[in-house]
């Protein structure tokens, strides 16, 4: 696989194929995969800070993640949405958009802590990025979940 070529972009500044691409990706994967109908789109999407990660190979969608800004769905940022195409797992990309997701972070809201609500079976994979669970496990859309924060590494 070639370098992954990375995209960070606020809504507003989506084109309609990087959205609809974002959009269809993330429907395969949380939607149809996991089996979980549930609302894919939301506000948050479209919230004047939010920031969309996108990672292409060629000119193909591979992965992506958002960033929410302190306050929208935490009191620190938040990173969710986090989803790779199946034939590029177990390749070291979700690691590398997770490293993207890290540097937007502390890019845009510097020295902020960041809680994520984990599919419980990726724990161990956020761990590796200095996240901790801050909670028990509970039923999102019928699937297991914790809260994870990272603190500020400074």
């Amino acid at each position: 696989m070639k370098s992954i070529k990375w995209k960070c972009k606020l809504f507003s500044q989506l084109n309609t194929d990087e959205f609809y691409e974002l959009i269809k990706l993330r429907i395969d994967i949380f939607v149809v995969e996991q089996t979980c109908p549930y609302h894919e789109l939301d506000e948050k999407d479209r919230h004047n800070q939010t920031l969309h990660i996108m990672g292409f190979n060629n000119d193909n969608l591979i992965c992506c993640a958002r960033l929410l800004a302190p306050s929208v769905s935490y009191a620190e940022v938040s990173l969710g949405r986090f989803a790779v195409v199946e034939s590029y797992r177990r390749q070291k990309v979700g690691s590398e958009l997770m490293t993207q997701c890290l540097i937007q972070a502390e890019n845009h809201w510097p020295n902020n802590n960041i809680r994520i609500s984990a599919q419980h079976h990726l724990s161990l994979f956020y761990e590796d990025f200095g996240f901790n669970q801050t909670s028990d496990m509970y039923l999102e859309d019928n699937i297991p979940h914790i809260e994870m924060l990272r603190t500020n590494q400074d």
